[in-house]
């Protein structure tokens, strides 16, 4: 019988658990704020994006490796272009559609995926 307060079997998993679950909110929390503040800053993305892919291919050309990774990732992010290239409404067939209503606003080129979607 435990009349002291002493720790009760299970305690430590449940600290670590929650430790855990603590540090992983606090790191969501930090990666949202980064996001959040580099949303206006469109050319740098862009310069940074294109900066690594060219270190990357620097690097695979020195080493001469990494060529199997290296398709399936410029695959990927080809995909994810004409992804963000693409209309969400196939215009010819649905046709371009206007607005019916005062309330609607007239888009006349709404992407398949966002560019903020296509960074992460």
């Amino acid at each position: 019988m435990d009349v002291g307060g002493g720790a009760v079997a299970g305690d430590g998993a449940s600290s670590t658990s929650s430790a855990v679950s603590q540090w992983t909110f606090t790191l969501s929390q930090r990666y949202q704020h980064f996001l959040d503040k580099s949303t206006p800053h469109v050319l740098y993305r862009w310069i940074f994006f294109a900066t690594i892919a060219f270190i990357f291919a620097i690097r695979v050309f020195m080493v001469q490796g990494f060529y199997i990774i290296t398709y399936a990732l410029g695959i990927y992010i080809i995909q994810l272009l004409i992804a963000f290239l693409s209309p969400q409404v196939d215009p010819e067939v649905d046709g371009p559609t206007l607005p019916t209503r005062g309330s609607d606003e007239f888009r006349p080129f709404v992407r398949r995926l966002p560019e903020f979607k296509f960074w992460i």
